[in-house]
């Protein structure tokens, strides 16, 4: 069983590796045992997002993955998937947040019935669900004694990650016939659907696009405002991840607000400058 678990560990790590170098290597600071449950935590995560994103009958295949974690729940552990296997380890280890998991699929399940958004509120309730749950995942790992009194400004960091990934990927988004930008926001400074479709870059999309970002930014000085409460093996990593996401703001500000034909990535001499200077 040991090797069994082992493997299953190695194998969440290969998908954070692989699809989430800013996580990977700000979380790689954690020690070995809370670091191997936040693998597991986002290969969980990462399973909902292909699903939606790249499954052949997305709305069956979320069905069924429900089905497997209403199994998991009941202690059933699908042993051929080592995701599960990690997982179960993790609950048994943590007191793991049962409810952010189920909120997960259900924001997952957004995007397969909702394309657009007409206000700013429903865009974070919408960021909540794909996003802050991830926090709310996490935080029994990395702070196990205070993670109840945390979890509104966990619920802040997630929303603001999810809004600087609304921001870099409006291009790819829109390649899906997604719409985050609100309909609010695009009206008030009188940015059309027909400049989206076109891919234009003018003021109105700038203003637009920096009322987000300033949004973002005031969420991410909340979720790190009670930093101190964590233990110090977790505040580097979580202070990281933060300010490694937050930090694709300012490249996609340098780049004059190109998102629709270039994803913008910080870089890994960035990373090392960022989280050499924390």
């Amino acid at each position: 069983m040991a090797n069994l678990l082992d493997d299953a560990y190695r194998y969440c790590e290969q998908i954070i590796a692989t699809h989430s170098k800013t996580f990977y290597k700000a979380f790689s600071l954690l020690p070995h045992e809370k670091r191997k449950a936040v693998w597991a935590v986002y290969a969980f995560c990462r399973k909902v997002d292909d699903i939606v994103d790249e499954g052949l009958n997305p709305i069956a295949e979320l069905e069924a993955f429900e089905k497997q974690f209403e199994d998991f729940k009941k202690k059933a552990v699908h042993l051929e998937d080592p995701m599960w296997v990690a997982l179960h380890d993790v609950f048994i280890r943590f007191d793991m947040n049962v409810k952010a998991f189920d909120d997960m699929i259900k924001g997952q399940r957004m995007d397969l019935t909702k394309k657009e958004y007409d206000t700013i509120h429903e865009v974070k309730y919408y960021s909540y669900h794909v996003a802050s749950t991830v926090g709310l995942m996490l935080l029994p790992i990395l702070a196990p004694e205070h993670h109840k009194m945390l979890e509104e400004d966990a619920i802040a960091l997630g929303i603001a990650m999810q809004l600087t990934n609304i921001l870099r990927d409006v291009g790819e988004d829109l390649q899906r016939e997604r719409i985050y930008l609100p309909k609010e926001l695009m009206n008030h400074y009188g940015y059309t659907r027909e400049m989206m479709q076109e891919k234009v870059v003018n003021k109105p999309f700038v203003q637009l696009w920096e009322h987000l970002a300033q949004e973002a930014e005031g969420l991410y000085e909340k979720g790190l405002s009670t930093l101190h409460y964590y233990p110090l093996s977790s505040r580097m990593p979580l202070k990281g991840a933060a300010y490694l996401y937050r930090a694709i703001l300012d490249k996609i500000r340098k780049e004059e607000y190109q998102v629709f034909d270039t994803k913008h990535y910080v870089t890994n001499e960035q990373k090392q400058q960022i989280i050499a200077s924390i």
